[in-house]
């Protein structure tokens, strides 16, 4: 079985930076989602999981982000479990993307 993996946020920015098919998943509750978010992300709840599931191919790559890099492991646990091949919890989450790139 895959797993997944733990990167830094400047890994995390690098990647987004570098490939367009890249999903970025944000893990935090609607309104800290709708007051800031990394660009382009998905805001994932229960209410939409099983679209994410249906709409996203298994083979695109998933970055995984929360508050501070705590329930992101869990989730890229979960999308890995659903045939995700390549997962990726960011480290630090929201709150240390924030302070190192404040103006993403």
């Amino acid at each position: 079985m895959a797993e997944f993996s733990r990167i830094s946020i400047d890994q995390a920015h690098a990647a987004l930076a570098d490939d367009e098919d890249v999903a970025i998943v944000d893990l935090r509750d609607a309104m800290s989602y709708k007051a800031r978010c990394i660009a382009g992300a998905i805001n994932l709840n229960n209410d939409n999981v099983r679209n994410f599931l249906a709409a996203t191919p298994r083979d695109r790559t998933v970055i995984v982000y929360c508050y501070h890099g705590n329930s992101s492991l869990n989730a890229a646990q979960f999308l890995v479990q659903q045939g995700f091949t390549t997962v990726q919890s960011v480290d630090g989450g929201f709150e240390a993307w924030h302070q190192r790139y404040p103006q993403d």
